[in-house]
């Protein structure tokens, strides 16, 4: 699970990084939000998280991280479509989906959370 994550989060970082790119290239900064959230969430949490999973493996094995991985990588991805569809295209309908996915994201960090302070021993 940890490299799996520290993976995930690399991919993350690559999109983050064209992404912001792009923007100073073209001087348009509508997609800010979007950025950071890729890098924060993606890159910086996901890596993290990896780390945490690497150093502690017995804490990847159970529900708790499971759950962790799976909302986060299904959350971020329809929460930065969603954005970049409502930034771009004014749909007001995405906001829907922009919310399911920081719902899944709360979650998945707050299945981390749990899983780190009960099991995560000296």
């Amino acid at each position: 699970m940890g490299v799996r994550l520290i993976q995930i989060s690399v991919v993350y970082f690559a999109i983050g990084v064209t992404l912001g790119m792009y923007m100073s290239m073209a001087h348009d900064y509508a997609l800010t939000g979007v950025h950071v959230h890729i890098n924060l969430l993606g890159w910086a949490s996901f890596a993290l998280a990896g780390i945490v999973y690497h150093l502690f493996p017995a804490i990847s094995k159970n529900i708790y991280a499971k759950l962790h991985f799976w909302s986060a990588n299904i959350g971020i991805p329809l929460m930065m479509i969603g954005l970049t569809i409502l930034i771009l295209a004014a749909a007001e309908q995405v906001t829907i989906i922009i919310a399911i996915g920081g719902v899944l994201v709360v979650f998945s960090v707050i299945m981390f959370a749990i899983n780190v302070l009960q099991n995560v021993r000296a």
